[in-house]
């Protein structure tokens, strides 16, 4: 057994991954402005994306629903922050979730008209800087487009915002094995300057359900710390 598997935080992170992921989720809210964001409670994990980048298939796949999260080829669909939390809870101060997931509005989809983007942007980062429960976002890159320039300029703000967000690379299906690895070596070296990037990579793919244990088992630790 290694050091880390032994670690106390990660056998407890390991118990509240499985407990979390092992009912069904729900969507409880469609948030288009930050006054309908539900009250601050239990700990928030947020994804980022540009439009297309897998986000929807991404957390159907962590939570193991194939239509909880809406997916569809035309980018830009998602327009609102999407809430979702495990089923069973009523809301109540006394009965509330241990978690939400939050999907968040695609960036960079170029054909949408500029005060729709304009739209989406503030209220994609007015969340990021004022929600104090929002305790990591996962920051996903095409792995089979890598890093790109609207991908810093999110990092940019995240940075600056002083919040915590780790990379994911989806989509590791569709480009060769070996590429992989070379992948991770160039974003972890774009990731060294980054003074709010978690360390450390993800890599996944959703139709395979390659690294979908290894990002539960992150957020369980990301909201416990």
């Amino acid at each position: 057994m290694t050091q880390l598997s032994a670690d106390p935080a990660v056998q407890a992170a390991k118990a509240l991954s499985a407990t979390l992921f092992a009912k069904p989720w729900v969507f409880i809210r469609g948030v288009p402005a930050l006054k309908f964001l539900p009250p601050e409670g239990p700990p928030e994990i947020a994804f980022a994306g540009r439009s297309n980048v897998g986000k929807s298939s991404l957390i159907n796949a962590l939570v193991g629903m194939h239509g909880l999260a809406r997916t569809s080829n035309t980018p830009g669909r998602t327009q609102e922050l999407n809430y979702f939390v495990p089923e069973g809870y009523s809301g109540a101060e006394d009965d509330l979730p241990p978690m939400a997931l939050v999907d968040m509005p695609g960036y960079g989809y170029a054909k949408a008209p500029k005060d729709q983007v304009d739209l989406w942007t503030k209220l994609v980062f007015d969340y990021l800087r004022g929600r104090s429960t929002l305790k990591r976002v996962y920051l996903l890159i095409d792995s089979r487009h890598g890093v790109k320039k609207n991908d810093e300029g999110v990092m940019d703000l995240l940075d600056k915002a002083a919040m915590s967000y780790q990379v994911i690379l989806t989509k590791t299906d569709k480009i060769k094995e070996a590429g992989v690895p070379r992948l991770m070596s160039e974003t972890v070296a774009v990731l060294k300057r980054r003074p709010a990037a978690y360390p450390e990579i993800i890599a996944t793919s959703s139709e395979k359900n390659t690294g979908i244990a290894d990002l539960r088992l992150a957020i369980a630790l990301a909201i416990t710390q």
